[in-house]
């Protein structure tokens, strides 16, 4: 904790902040700020669906980038619905967390076949459609039809909990506490709502949060106990795991060979090329031979290396070796993928990649997008 974070020696115990004065506080300093978001005054409920699913786990300014487009080419649910799964996943592509888009599509089918396209008000129906959890449906139900249903996320998590001083406060805790503000002015929930997680992006941030700016520093508890920097309480991580992955860009009469994953799972209907995890005592190029023995039942000439990548996810971080192959005997079958296909270099812009891979298609296009001479 920054020791610009003021603290303040209680004399004697703080009272908790009332929700009438907080929800008073919060709206004037709402009231008086223009936060540059792109759906902020979005009355679609769509719309704000689709906001609120690219935001979950997400920075709002990545999510500026795809929510646009994404309208574009899926300009209501009903054309959502009706889209091809590689589609949903191509705007998608870069955006990460791709169960996300993969529900968001099995959610506008539902909305389709048994809400007449029109996405349900009711918080309960919500949260039974794919991908709609008691945060998403909260904010669709205050944000587009201005119930006063709480919306607590991330933010808003760490901001009550200061203002509580809530050691290990339970989800329905919060919510409770969210609820009883919004109680105070239901005609102004979504407004609400948005003012406490604002607070939390911008003003009660995890780290160095700026409390002299905050609107309610007067009644936060957990400042009054100099508690900030423990609340809410940090969940310890480990080191993330560490896979070695080979891969093979496998060239046959100017095309390469792309398998797509399983819909369901990690990275699920996203395109990649073949390969798999690095066994104990193997060296990539023959981990590279053995997987697509596996997967695809072909033996394959591993030949020079396309590069190295490293990359994070959310659970465990990658070192990917890619080599350049070509087919010795088999015909390729998708035992262990979805669907595979033969595609010309420039035609792998078509598809939905990993970040990982979309860094080897880059280094296949610095690279003119030939094979090595020697698979020629």
């Amino acid at each position: 904790m920054s020791d610009a974070v003021p603290r303040r020696p209680a004399r004697c115990e703080p009272e908790p902040p009332d929700a009438d004065g907080l929800a008073g506080a919060l709206l004037r300093w709402f009231d008086g700020r223009s936060r540059d978001v792109p759906w902020r005054g979005e009355s679609d409920p769509y719309r704000i669906w689709v906001a609120e699913v690219m935001a979950q786990q997400t920075r709002i300014d990545t999510v500026r980038d795809y929510y646009g487009p994404f309208l574009e080419r899926f300009p209501d649910v009903d054309s959502l619905a009706a889209a091809e799964l590689d589609d949903v996943l191509k705007a998608w592509e870069g955006l990460g967390y791709y169960a996300r888009a993969r529900r968001l599509r099995a959610a506008a089918r539902e909305i389709v076949s048994e809400y007449g396209s029109r996405l349900p008000e009711e918080p309960e129906r919500l949260r039974s459609l794919p991908g709609i959890g008691a945060y998403t449906a909260g904010a669709i139900a205050s944000l587009a039809f201005g119930l006063p249903e709480p919306a607590v996320d991330g933010n808003v998590r760490r901001v009550l909990s200061r203002l509580f001083d809530l050691a290990a406060p339970t989800p329905a805790a919060l919510e409770g506490r969210a609820r009883a503000i919004l109680d105070i002015r239901p005609d102004r929930a979504a407004d609400l709502n948005q003012a406490l997680m604002d607070l939390g992006s911008s003003v009660c941030t995890p780290t160095s949060p700026a409390c002299e700016s905050c609107p309610a520093a007067g009644t936060c508890v957990a400042l009054a106990r100099g508690t900030v920097s423990e609340r809410p309480p940090v969940r310890s991580r480990g080191p993330l795991p560490h896979r070695i992955v080979a891969t093979a860009v496998v060239w046959r009469d100017g095309r390469v060979l792309i398998t797509r994953r399983p819909a369901e799972g990690l990275l699920g209907g996203l395109w990649e090329f073949p390969g798999g995890k690095v066994e104990a005592g193997e060296a990539p190029p023959e981990a590279a031979r053995r997987e697509l023995a596996e997967e695809l039942g072909v033996e394959i000439e591993v030949g020079e290396p396309l590069g190295t990548v490293e990359h994070a996810y959310s659970h465990f971080r990658i070192t990917l070796h890619a080599y350049h192959a070509r087919l010795l005997a088999g015909e390729p079958r998708p035992t262990a993928a979805d669907a595979l296909a033969w595609v010309r270099p420039r035609e792998l812009a078509d598809y939905a990649f990993p970040a990982a891979n979309l860094r080897l298609i880059e280094r296949l296009r610095d690279g003119a997008c030939t094979p090595p001479s020697s698979f020629g």
